[in-house]
Order: structure tokens, then sequence, then C-alpha cells
């Protein structure tokens, strides 16, 4: 089983207007609603690929609750930590041109929601994968991560992070199954500059040195590449389309990778995840089952 943590779950609203004017009422061309956050989109598209996970995290309030049926009606099965205070967040996106986005905060999470959650990752079992997405909430201690790859150290669970700098740094450690930084974070984790795919390749093998198993990294329209568990190294082109959306397109890949994992080698993996990833990128919301498919030929 797969499961995928999401600390700071949220609804997005989603409107487009043809212009917005700041101090004046503005009227929407259209609007959608999506549950939303970086664990969360990873098993709603693994549910479009045919695979089961089950989804953690803390929801609260009314929102906690659409969120949580919202994404069950979607083929997900939740076990969420439901908080007593606050409510999880609604995030406003504003399209217009360029984006604007307006993020709520979510809820504070208790020490003693904290535990809970230690107690439902207690019950994951060898072979099981554990998947941690996202920035953390101001709430929650810096190094939660490390808590919970610990947590699970004792066991053999494949674990994904998918974070930035020092949250995924302080993990390597652990020697997590995944990482999936894209470009720019690997520019931000080494404090370089890379024009060149070699040198995209050497700091990826950085990564893999200092724990990572296997190490992905996202270059947007130049593709994708992956050092294996055995260091052999895997190219991938870029799908071609027009870019309507950057929200979820890395959480759809690390979905799509380890759907591919399930049914495939790693160069198959690295394929479905790079269609995946695009397909989100090429529509309003998270990829469809087709759109993937139809992608997937292109590679």
């Amino acid at each position: 089983m797969i499961y995928t943590v999401t600390f700071n779950p949220a609804i997005d609203y989603v409107v487009h207007m043809e212009e917005i004017t700041i101090g004046q009422i503005n009227r929407s061309r259209s609007e959608q609603i999506y549950c939303g956050g970086k664990g969360i989109n990873v098993s709603l598209v693994l549910s479009t690929l045919g695979i089961a996970s089950k989804a953690l995290g803390f929801v609260a309030g009314f929102t906690g609750l659409a969120i949580e049926k919202g994404i069950a009606e979607q083929g997900v099965e939740t076990d969420f930590i439901h908080l007593e205070g606050g409510s999880s967040r609604i995030n406003v996106k504003i399209k217009s041109g360029a984006e604007t986005d307006l993020n709520g905060q979510g809820p504070k999470i208790p020490k003693e929601a904290i535990c809970q959650l230690y107690k439902k990752l207690d019950k994951l079992k060898d072979n099981d994968t554990l998947v941690l997405a996202g920035s953390i909430p101001a709430s929650l201690p810096d190094d939660i991560y490390e808590k919970l790859l610990a947590r699970v150290s004792d066991r053999k669970i494949k674990t994904v992070v998918d974070a930035t700098k020092d949250l995924l740094l302080n993990v390597l450690k652990y020697k997590p199954f995944l990482i999936k930084p894209n470009k720019d974070e690997l520019e931000e984790i080494f404090g370089v500059t890379l024009s060149r795919k070699e040198e995209i390749v050497v700091h990826a093998k950085k990564l893999k040195e200092m724990g990572a198993v296997n190490v992905l990294v996202s270059m947007a329209g130049d593709g994708a590449v992956l050092i294996d568990d055995g260091g052999m190294i895997h190219w991938c082109n870029a799908c071609k389309g027009e870019v309507k959306n950057s929200v979820g397109a890395g959480d759809s890949m690390v979905a799509g990778f380890l759907a591919g994992l399930e049914k495939g080698d790693y160069e198959y993996a690295l394929k479905l995840g790079t269609a995946a990833g695009g397909a989100t990128a090429f529509s309003d919301g998270l990829a469809e089952k087709k759109m993937i498919d139809a992608l997937l030929k292109q590679l």
C-alpha cells in the first residue's frame, strides 16, 4: 500500500477573470474547486492510474470535511486526523493573465495530533511506501520529516520525499527510496547555476552519494533525468503541449513514477511520471487518464 501525508490540505478555489482591478468589485468568467495539497495530489493521480493509496494528514472544520469527502468521491481512501480547532485552508487562485494566489494559513497542529500520526505510521508494513511532500506548517517542528522517517526506519518501507533544500538534505541520512527535486531546487541546494544536462547529472549523483536511493530531477521543457538505485542514468524528453497549470505537476510526476514501478521497470516509471506531470501541466486541474495515455505515446 502507498500512504501519502499532507500536513496542510486545502480547498483550491480557482477563479478565471478577464482582468482584475484592485479596490473594485470583480466578476469571474468561470471558476473551479479542487481538493489540494501535495500528498493528496499524489493520491488522486495514483487513483487515476488505477493504483490504491491511503491519504493521511490533518483536517479541521467544515472545509476539512469537504476535503475528506471530495477526495473519497474520487476513489482515494482517507485516514485523516480531525483537529478540534480551526479550519483547513481555502486557497484562492486568481487567473487573469498572470496568476495571483491567496493562500490560507490552516489550523494549528498540536503535539497530541502528531502523536496520533505516529501511531498510524506504526501500522505500516514491510514493502509499503510512504510519501512525504511539501512544506511544513509553522505549528510543526522543523525536523518533523526526520522524525517521521526515523519512525519507520526499522522496517522495509520505501520512503519518498519531495521537499526543498534543508527539509530534503536533512532526511538523506535515512536513505529515502526516491527524492524528486526540480532543476531550480537542485541549483538552490548546491548554490550553483546548472546550464547543461551533464552538470545536472553530476549534482544529482551528489544527492545519491549523500543517501538517496533514486534521484529524479524534473527539468521542465528539457524533460527529466533519473539516477536509479544501481547508478544508471535514464533520460526522458519533455511532453509537447500548451502549459496551462503548474500546480500539482511535480506531484503528478511522483505519482506516475510510483505507478510505473508497480507495472514495469525504471525506464517505464520515468516515462509514466513524465507523462503524468505533463498531463497536469497541460490541464486546468490534475492529470486525467486519457491525456496521460496520449502523452505517454510521445515518449
